[in-house]
């Protein structure tokens, strides 16, 4: 699928956050990337993100996926730098 729009409206808007469900390990889990920042550079890595009842917390770069933000991932590596539900990187 790919992320197409018929206007092109982003300079309307300060920042871009663009946020995707992917699958991994039989759970449904959830991707933040920054696709545009106004002024500066901003950090081009793709990572997995939590909201829990007291934070939100933000993994490590998805290293081991391609395709996330596709909406049709595929996982490269041996082993993967997912949360855990305690928040936690891990494998």
């Amino acid at each position: 699928m790919n992320m197409v729009a018929p206007l092109d409206v982003s300079y309307l808007a300060d920042c871009v956050i663009m946020l995707r469900f992917f699958e991994a390990n039989g759970s449904v889990r959830k991707a933040i990337s920054v696709v545009k920042k106004r002024t500066g550079s901003h950090e081009t890595t793709i990572r997995e993100y939590a909201i829990g009842p007291e934070r939100v917390r933000v993994g490590e770069p998805l290293t081991h996926f391609h395709g996330v933000m596709t909406g049709v991932p595929q996982y490269v590596g041996t082993s993967g730098p997912l949360l855990h539900k305690d928040g936690q990187a891990g494998r």
